[in-house]
């Protein structure tokens, strides 16, 4: 009996120094890695890290500072907008592949009446035209509220 309690101490001594060996291994692995980070981060690297920081925060305030552009994205977050931008997207697409597909236009007047007769040409003048009455009309309005708080 005296033989096994003498082998148990020296098994788990055995075990012990094999988990400390690997926790080394490991402990050395990780400072290899934290001096390779140092040395990889010069003062050129720092300088264009805390430069490129530096600036996008002061574009992300120029931003959010801006009116305009947070009231669009404010209107571009509605559903009527993501489909309008949805489509917007689509028509681009198909319009680049058709114009890359198509033969230059040899213009004149009997092409622009066939142009002007296709279905699509009369909704793209529409829709242009919406556009151009309520983007007039709004900065008419616009221009009037600034005007009435000017001294």
């Amino acid at each position: 009996m005296t033989t096994r309690t003498k082998k148990e101490p020296l098994a788990e001594s055995t075990l012990d120094s094999d988990d400390l060996i690997r926790d080394l291994e490991q402990l050395s692995e990780l400072a290899t890695l934290v001096t390779s980070a140092r040395d990889a981060m010069s003062d050129e690297i720092v300088t264009r890290l805390s430069s490129a920081a530096s600036e996008g925060i002061t574009l992300l305030d120029r931003l959010t500072r801006n009116q305009g552009l947070m009231r669009l994205l404010q209107v571009l977050d509605r559903p009527e907008s993501q489909f309008l931008l949805l489509s917007l997207a689509d028509a681009v697409g198909s319009m680049s592949r058709d114009l890359a597909n198509a033969p230059p236009a040899k213009g004149g007047l009997f092409a622009l009446l066939k142009l002007a007769r296709q279905p699509g040409t009369e909704e793209g003048l529409r829709a242009l035209s919406l556009l151009g009455q309520y983007w007039n009309d709004s900065l008419r309005e616009l221009h009037q509220q600034v005007g009435r708080k000017s001294p």
